[in-house]
């Protein structure tokens, strides 16, 4: 079954009648609960992905850190559909490439980049990547997103550039220039390749994914249309912060996963 989040009074958001609360993480979890919650958002997020069309062939990946044991993460099985991805179908890799959990390889390119992400940066919990069909065309402009819609200004001067492409990647050392290029973001652009984010949890992962993605097709049609007229910068940066963060992240997720799970809830099996 899913977990249930925790419901707190939220003031920050304005003027709301007494007693309505908005729901939080969970918090105060044990080990195996935290797993769990972990696993659970992974195998949503790979059937939304699926519902976006961001699924190529047997390209994209996404992780989720085992809180248990920080040097391991959880990933999808290598060749398996993103729309029948269950709890069940995860398996566990260290970040030398060892299968702890599974009976199905691993993407070695999910392994190449996602061991050296997640090693770059201790803070994060998850990191997605797909061949996603706005993220490639953008990619292949080798800029960076322009604050030019208020979804947009979520990334303004929080992605990076990794201009690098060098292939398949099949090797740790092009995932770990791709941390480098990363920073301290949440995402990264990878030119002639797509899109990259990262969260402190797997909604949050996965939602900058998605509005990343949407954000570059915004950025396409209005390029295609003419000049896009940029936000300034003083505004891109407060509309960053009034709706970006690890917690607006999660909650940004929870209409697709109330969706999804309720939809096809043989994903916890």
């Amino acid at each position: 079954m899913p977990a249930t989040p925790t419901t707190v009074q939220h003031d920050s958001v304005g003027a709301m009648p007494e007693g309505v609360e908005l729901p939080l993480p969970p918090q105060n979890l044990s080990i195996d609960e935290e797993r769990q919650i972990r696993k659970q958002e992974l195998a949503a997020a790979f059937r939304l992905f699926a519902r976006f069309g961001f699924s190529e062939g047997v390209a994209g990946h996404i992780t989720a850190r085992d809180p248990e044991n920080p040097s391991a993460f959880w990933v999808n099985p290598f060749g398996m559909s993103f729309s029948q991805i269950r709890v069940s179908d995860l398996i566990l890799v260290d970040h030398d490439g060892t299968l702890l959990e599974g009976r199905r390889p691993v993407n070695n390119a999910a392994f190449c980049i996602h061991s050296e992400v997640h090693r770059a940066r201790p803070d994060v919990v998850a990191a997605a990547h797909t061949h996603s069909l706005h993220g490639k065309a953008f990619s292949s402009l080798g800029i960076p997103l322009d604050p030019i819609t208020q979804d947009a200004c979520a990334f303004y001067e929080d992605h990076g550039l990794y201009t690098d492409y060098r292939g398949v990647v099949n090797d740790t050392e092009e995932g770990r220039r791709i941390g480098v290029a990363l920073a301290d973001g949440k995402a990264v652009v990878l030119r002639n390749h797509g899109l990259l984010t990262v969260g402190a949890s797997v909604a949050e992962a996965a939602w900058y994914f998605i509005t990343m993605e949407r954000s570059c097709q915004a950025q396409l049609l209005a390029m295609a249309a003419g000049k896009p007229t940029l936000i300034d910068p003083d505004t891109a940066r407060m509309v960053r912060d009034q709706i970006s963060g690890p917690l607006a992240g999660w909650f940004q997720f929870r209409p697709l996963w109330d969706q999804i799970t309720r939809q096809e809830p043989d994903l916890f099996d």
